[in-house]
């Protein structure tokens, strides 16, 4: 058992890894209990989806990866087993207790939530000391996801309270919710997306050139900045102009990058499939916010927050993550047949989430596809847990 301990918790990101998407499961399971009247929860769907997805799952799969990946940035030492394991301890029994206090009585939802929020800071400043140690020049990279790191803090506090009954309650989950989704986890991803592609496709393509913008990331803030500023106000005028400004910036951007997806093969070209879903979710919110300007009734039910979340979030998430574990095994970096089946089983799962919220403007069960595609999405992460999640458990 000791043995098992000790290979299990000598790399940081395999437990947090392991419980990312443990608790990835979990809640989706949950989120199908309750579409399926299966299961009745204490708590609205703001709460145990939007904050278990922001709070929860996602930041624990990316703490795992910078946890990793900093020291190695920043040329400093690895983080101490007992440092990190205590972390991930807070962060698995406080998920546990959260989940608990859903199912059962959610008085104490908050206290869980607290201790997250703890849990959070104190990752937060272990990356903020190995940055402000660090003798390297060019700390660009992990200054801003410093910056978006920051920002999650503000959102996770605002979250524990609005916990607290008050005539500002639902108004504080909304500004949470927002930061928390699009300059929180949004920056940290795409922070990391444009550090780790490019470089990720020098390694494979020799002959590839980086050509990002020099200030790629004071770009991204100030427009997501703007972005959360005017949806919390629900000025579909201003949202607009903001949505077509950050269309236009990634497709620029990525039409620079010049990606060779038909010189990769699939460990890569699955991770250059997830930044395309970027300007697909902006091209419909630009959609919906023009159709709203226009009094045209038409129905998009968070159509492009879902393409962002599934589309660029999950689908970069378990591209990374087969890597990751992949690579820190001494294993071959190398997606077969059955990896490539699920990259693009999750692309068409992810189009049947969207093609859901557009249900509700015909005579088709909106339920009925919401479940389909979180079925299919539940299958996915099993399955893909069948193969990897094994390797994280069992240890380097």
């Amino acid at each position: 058992m000791m043995t098992w301990y000790k290979n299990f918790s000598s790399q940081p990101h395999q437990p947090f890894f392991s419980s990312g998407m443990a608790f990835f499961i979990l809640f989706l399971f949950l989120l199908f209990g309750v579409y399926t009247n299966e299961l009745s929860l204490n708590d609205s769907i703001l709460t145990y989806h939007a904050y278990s997805m922001i709070h929860i799952v996602f930041i624990q799969f990316f703490i795992g990866f910078l946890y990793v990946v900093f020291p190695r940035f920043l040329v400093q030492a690895q983080i101490k087993v007992e440092k990190y394991m205590k972390h991930f301890y807070l962060y698995f029994l406080s998920s546990i207790g959260f989940i608990l206090s859903l199912i059962v009585q959610n008085s104490f939802i908050f206290i869980f939530v607290f201790l997250l929020l703890v849990a959070q800071i104190l990752s937060f400043k272990t990356l903020y000391e190995i940055h402000k140690n660090s003798k390297v020049k060019n700390k660009y990279d992990t200054k801003w996801i410093l910056i978006c790191f920051f920002i999650g803090l503000l959102s996770h506090f605002l979250f524990f309270i609005s916990f607290f009954d008050t005539s500002i309650s639902f108004l504080l989950k909304q500004v949470a919710v927002n930061s928390g989704f699009y300059i929180f986890l949004f920056g940290i991803v795409f922070a990391v997306s444009q550090r780790m592609v490019p470089f990720f496709t020098q390694v494979k393509v020799p002959e590839y050139k980086i050509r990002k913008s020099s200030k790629i990331m004071e770009t991204f803030f100030f427009l997501m900045v703007f972005k959360v500023s005017f949806t919390i106000l629900d000025d579909s005028l201003l949202t607009l102009f903001i949505d077509t400004l950050f269309f236009i910036f990634i497709v620029n951007e990525l039409v620079k990058w010049r990606l060779p997806i038909f010189k990769v093969s699939a460990i890569m070209w699955v991770l250059y499939i997830s930044l395309y879903w970027i300007p697909v979710g902006f091209f419909i919110s630009v959609l919906e916010n023009s159709f709203n300007l226009l009094n045209i009734n038409c129905i998009f039910e968070k159509a492009s927050l879902h393409s962002f979340a599934l589309g660029y979030f999950t689908t970069i998430l378990i591209g990374f993550g087969t890597r990751v574990v992949l690579g820190h095994s001494n294993r071959t970096v190398y997606a077969n047949n059955f990896t490539i089946f699920l990259f693009l089983f999750l692309q068409i799962v992810i189009v049947l989430r969207v093609f859901a919220s557009f249900t509700l403007n015909s005579g088709l069960n909106y339920i009925f596809w919401i479940n389909i595609s979180s079925f299919f999405l539940l299958l996915i992460l099993i399955l893909w847990s069948s193969s990897y999640l094994k390797i994280l458990l069992k240890g380097k």
